[in-house]
């Protein structure tokens, strides 16, 4: 009877010295929380974003400002009177000095500004909230992503071992004339088509290394994988429509889409702020002197209102309004869309935890079965009721069944994480849970490049 080499090999690993330095999910997302330039791009975005209050803020304050020019003249005058004709050449310094205050005493528009800012910043902090909790989905599917593929990558090595042996027998068996040759070719095939295979794995395994690369950057080191050890529990409360409302109230994206809808609605008033009159005052002084022969200097002060009635500007306002109107049901619609894709993405990720405990008991119970199949054909073949090609598609299928039983269980975790992303309670503590199942004593080797 052959004994699956899957097996064999983990029993391998199992049995070799512990990787002192293996990460696991939190120590990578730690990693990917100081390095992600997606993360700092939307930190950055944050803070630019903050800045729009005090410069709103600004509006409604004082406006002080000194001003001041100095000049050197040389004045040359012809001037013919009746007395007879006089010649003048003066030379001589001039200049002016003021310092004014303005303060907008009523301007509408500028309080509107103010109060908009408030949920323009409102919906940038819900962004970056957002953009922090998709760095930790991105984090956990790229590090499960390695997992996956590396599984591959044992699977299909540990099926070319299989299928060389299998080849090794074909030929032993041909030899002594118990098979037709037609045997051998199968089984020279079948070891060539696993070959190529786990080519293809250990090329896309590198893809995903390159994948969580981009995100923690160009760091290398190997990776705890997923213990035997995972309980399977469904969400809790288990309840679909409980998960929904949750994510409706608590979601950073709709949250953002709310507050960038009411900052929609400001921008209306501010805009219909154009027909109206603004009043600002006006405080100043100014020092005037003149180094001329005949001079004139002067020393004013001076306090005023200044009144500014619009009364017909091309249309701009009108236009401006009806613009600001269809970005505000623009930005309605907007806030619909993302309403329905969070409850979609809810309900998408409750029922692939639901789906992923029922697949991964399936998986078992498949490889169990794969397993038998595979021993009632070596005996078929023994006896002469089954053929090469009906073992090694036995072979292959006990392998496959593994790879699917693994790849399970990375689906039923990765679903919990997005179900969290969905309601915004994913956190740290969250993947602490799922960083639980990890084990030091099996890692993944980064790539040696």
């Amino acid at each position: 009877m052959l004994r699956p080499a899957l097996l064999l090999a983990a029993c391998v690993i199992a049995l070799s010295p512990l990787h002192a330095g293996a990460d696991d999910l939190l120590a990578i997302y730690d990693l990917a929380v100081q390095s992600d330039p997606t993360l700092r791009e939307a930190e950055q975005n944050l803070y630019a974003t903050r800045e729009v209050k005090p410069q709103a803020r600004a509006l409604l304050l004082p406006d002080f400002s000194l001003t001041g020019n100095g000049r050197y003249q040389n004045v040359k005058t012809n001037q013919k009177t009746t007395f007879g004709t006089f010649k003048r050449n003066d030379t001589y310094a001039s200049g002016t000095v003021g310092a004014v205050v303005n303060q907008s005493v009523y301007d509408r528009a500028n309080w509107m500004r103010l109060s908009q800012s408030n949920n323009t910043i409102a919906q940038a902090e819900a962004e970056y909230r957002n953009s922090q909790i998709d760095l930790m989905v991105r984090v956990t599917e790229a590090y499960f992503g390695v997992l996956e593929a590396s599984d591959a990558v044992r699977v299909n090595a540990a099926l070319v071992a299989a299928d060389e042996r299998q080849l090794e027998q074909s030929k032993q068996r041909f030899e002594v004339g118990l098979v037709a040759i037609t045997d051998v070719n199968d089984s020279q095939a079948a070891y060539d088509r696993s070959r190529a295979n786990l080519i293809t794995a250990e090329n896309d395994l590198d893809n995903k290394w390159e994948a969580l690369r981009r995100i923690i950057g160009p760091v290398s080191v190997p990776l705890a994988r997923l213990g035997d050890r995972l309980p399977l529990a469904p969400p809790q409360p288990d309840d679909i429509n409980v998960w929904a409302e949750t994510a409706l109230a608590n979601n950073y994206a709709i949250i953002a889409a709310k507050e960038a809808t009411e900052a929609a609605r400001k921008e209306i008033k501010i805009e219909r702020s154009g027909y109206l009159p603004t009043v600002d005052a006006q405080a100043g002084y100014d020092i005037a002197r003149d180094g001329a022969e005949f001079y004139s200097d002067s020393d004013t002060g001076y306090v005023g209102l200044s009144l500014n009635v619009p009364l017909y500007q091309g249309g701009a306002v009108a236009s401006r309004t009806r613009q600001a109107g269809h970005n505000f049901r623009a930005a309605q619609d907007r806030l619909d869309q993302q309403r329905r894709d969070v409850i979609n993405q809810v309900k998408d990720a409750f029922r692939g935890v639901i789906s992923s405990i029922s697949d991964v008991r399936a998986r078992q119970a498949a490889i169990v079965s794969a397993r038998s199949s595979l021993e009632s054909t070596q005996a078929g073949l023994e006896v002469g009721t089954r053929t090469q090609v009906d073992v090694l598609n036995a072979q292959r299928d006990l392998f496959q069944a593994e790879f699917d039983y693994l790849a399970a269980r990375y689906n039923y975790i990765i679903n919990g994480v997005k179900l969290h992303q969905a309601t915004s309670t994913l956190t740290r503590d969250v993947l602490a849970k799922g960083n639980e199942w990890l084990t030091e004593a099996d890692t993944v080797p980064p790539p040696a490049y």
